[in-house]
């Protein structure tokens, strides 16, 4: 499949993938985006089609797969901090935000000893705040899966010792 072959397939099936992309987050929004991250990533990835194989499936994989990633991304990063088993968030809205007047002290505060950390345990753990897997951060920063994984688990250990007096609240 030559690339005009292959911007022609990918373009023909747009519609179909923003209706499916509604169908996978319900906001037209991230619709949108998850289309926009599918379409690229079609495009990056082209060497990686094969012939004579079915090219829409190909691309409706590539939206689920990016889809539940993003999604799993997403949990990851709101229960990080979060190791409490009360459900206490849950009887207010989640339409509205209810910030204590302490909260914007306490987030500038875990902010200044994640930036005050050492620069080779601060990237890795904000990576990882930002979502992405062990994996990611070890090929990224070229370091051992291992390794990551340890400094990571140091940082925690780290910042729960500097940060003692919220992990109570």
């Amino acid at each position: 499949m030559t690339q005009i072959q292959f911007n022609n397939a990918l373009l023909s099936l747009r519609d179909k993938l923003h209706y499916y992309a509604l169908s996978l987050t319900s906001d037209s929004e991230r619709a949108d985006d998850l289309l926009q991250e599918t379409m690229l990533k079609a495009l990056t990835y082209r060497d990686k089609f094969r012939q004579n194989t079915n090219f829409k499936a190909w691309i409706y994989t590539i939206m689920k797969n990016t889809f539940i990633n993003d999604y799993r991304r997403n949990v990851k990063t709101r229960n990080t901090f979060d190791d409490s088993n009360n459900d206490f968030h849950l009887l207010f809205s989640k339409d509205k935000v209810y910030p204590s007047p302490d909260s914007f002290y306490s987030t500038k505060e875990i902010h200044k000893s994640i930036d005050a950390l050492d620069e080779e345990y601060r990237i890795p753990f904000t990576m990882f705040l930002d979502g992405y897997k062990y994996k990611e951060i070890a090929d990224k920063l070229d370091l051992p899966l291992g390794t990551v994984k340890s400094r990571i688990f140091f940082t925690r250990k780290k910042l729960e010792k500097s940060l003692h007096e919220y992990s109570n609240n």
